[in-house]
């Protein structure tokens, strides 16, 4: 089949092709560059295709829990002291949960399928560190090209990708570049610029999320006395899980302030839709109220802020579906990969990344546009299989702490028995072993066997989960 322009007869003639490619990723994040480190170095010709240029900021948290740090350990990325880790990574034991003046430590568990330990590091950092990993094993990586819109075939299939492309300043050039390839994957985060110019748009019955998060440096602690870097404070994640808003009720969210390697700590913090007030807070006048009563402990405050407050949107629990349509696959924050419980992300992408490049490697020898679609049709099953249950819990968690009520009694009783917490940070972190485990792995997976899965097809089991 020939390439058919993507816009209406009446419109400019399409740009001209200018490179044809094994496959085609539209994204260099986590996701992308996951992917095209996987399909290189089985030999695939990949071109990616980013927006930006790396190293750039990215709105996150900078926490990589253990589903992502085995996606890590899968691209031989060294990371915790092995020949070759350049000393950029934070190594952390755990969660440390507080709410008011309660606190619990809860390590990461010990299982046969995940890592013990996550780790931290700013995407700046990261997200170059996996593009370049990309184009040690022989990927194409296409900086400044905003993709525009699909391609698709005289059939309909998604056969390429048209791109404009941008300027050193930022600003468009003019020029405009087509690419093409048997095999699309959209790993353009929530913008899903690729998906979305396909006619595959957000779902309105998933939940959403909004986060804003600012770097900050350790400063005197109320008593005059400075803070110790990282430390045994280094070790841990914090997250605050009574979050007040004006008025001092708890909101559907949590603060986080995660320890970085070079001493300086991300702080920032979530918000889900399921709140009547979602929308209509001052997110950033939230944050540096918040940083205030990190002083006592963390020697935080706005005075200590070192970089701007930025925010993004989360789109959670499969919100973009479906997930495959001919010739294309949705990787990552594109397919709405975040889980409501924490608005974690990452993991889900680098490991929805390998097996849509393990896919990709089939449909190419597949031998017809059709055999490939048949075994690209298979990834929205596996990514159901594996986290359709877990979502479809954490939209009902995050729709039960929309109410405020729900939230004071769950934080009151969490906070006073921490083994329950144990078996909370297990789900919420997705580290519940598939297999075996202990009572708790064993309890949870009852649980999701009896949970109808959220499917990645159209319909929507669970009726509507938004506000």
């Amino acid at each position: 089949m020939t390439a058919a322009p993507s816009s209406s007869p009446s419109e400019s003639a399409p740009p001209p092709v200018v490179r044809r490619a094994d496959v085609l990723i539209s994204g260099g994040g986590p996701a992308g560059a996951t992917a095209a480190a996987h399909l290189a170095a089985a030999g695939l010709d990949v071109v990616v295709l980013e927006k930006t240029a790396h190293p750039r900021e990215k709105v996150c948290g900078d926490g990589l829990t253990p589903q992502a740090v085995r996606e890590l350990q899968l691209l031989g990325v060294p990371h915790r002291g092995e020949p070759g880790d350049d000393g950029g990574w934070q190594v952390i034991r755990g969660l440390r949960l507080r709410a008011g003046e309660r606190s619990v430590d809860v390590p990461w568990p010990e299982t046969r399928s995940w890592p013990d330990y996550a780790l931290t590091r700013t995407r700046r950092d990261f997200d170059a560190l996996l593009a370049d990993l990309a184009r040690e094993r022989g990927a194409e990586v296409r900086e400044r090209h905003a993709v525009t819109s699909v391609v698709r075939d005289d059939a309909g299939r998604v056969c390429g990708l048209d791109a404009e492309l941008i300027a050193p300043n930022g600003r468009k050039t003019g020029e405009t570049a087509r690419f093409e390839a048997p095999v699309v994957l959209s790993c353009d985060g929530v913008s899903a610029r690729a998906a979305v110019s396909a006619g595959i748009h957000r779902r309105e019955d998933r939940p959403m999320g909004v986060a804003v998060r600012a770097y900050y440096t350790a400063g005197p602690a109320a008593d005059g006395a400075v803070p110790a870097p990282p430390g045994d404070r280094g070790e841990w994640m914090e997250s605050w899980l009574r979050l007040p808003d004006a008025q001092g009720r708890p909101l559907p969210g949590y603060g986080w302030l995660f320890p970085l390697a070079d001493g300086t700590v991300n702080v920032g913090l979530g918000i889900l839709d399921t709140s009547p007030q979602f929308g209509k807070l001052d997110y950033r006048g939230l944050l540096k109220s918040w940083s205030g009563a990190l002083t006592p402990d963390w020697g935080i405050s706005e005075q200590t802020r070192v970089s701007k407050i930025l925010g993004a949107a989360l789109p959670m629990a499969f919100n973009r579906t479906p997930q495959h349509v001919p010739g294309m696959l949705l990787v990552g924050d594109a397919a709405g990969m975040v889980s409501p419980f924490n608005g974690e992300g990452i993991g889900f992408a680098m490991e929805a990344a390998r097996i849509a490049a393990d896919l990709a490697v089939q449909a190419h020898a597949a031998g017809s546009d059709a055999a490939a679609d048949a075994v690209l049709s298979r990834y929205p099953v596996i990514t159901q299989h594996l986290w359709g249950r877990h979502f479809a819990l954490g939209a009902r968690f995050a729709r039960l702490i929309g109410d405020p009520r729900v939230m004071r009694a769950s934080l009151g009783a969490g906070m006073a028995v921490p083994p329950l917490l144990r078996a909370v940070v297990k789900v919420m972190g997705n580290t519940v072993d598939p297999e075996r485990g202990d009572a708790v792995d064993r309890a949870v997976r009852v649980l999701e066997a009896i949970t109808p899965a959220l499917t990645t097809a159209d319909s929507a089991p669970l009726g509507r989960l938004a506000r």
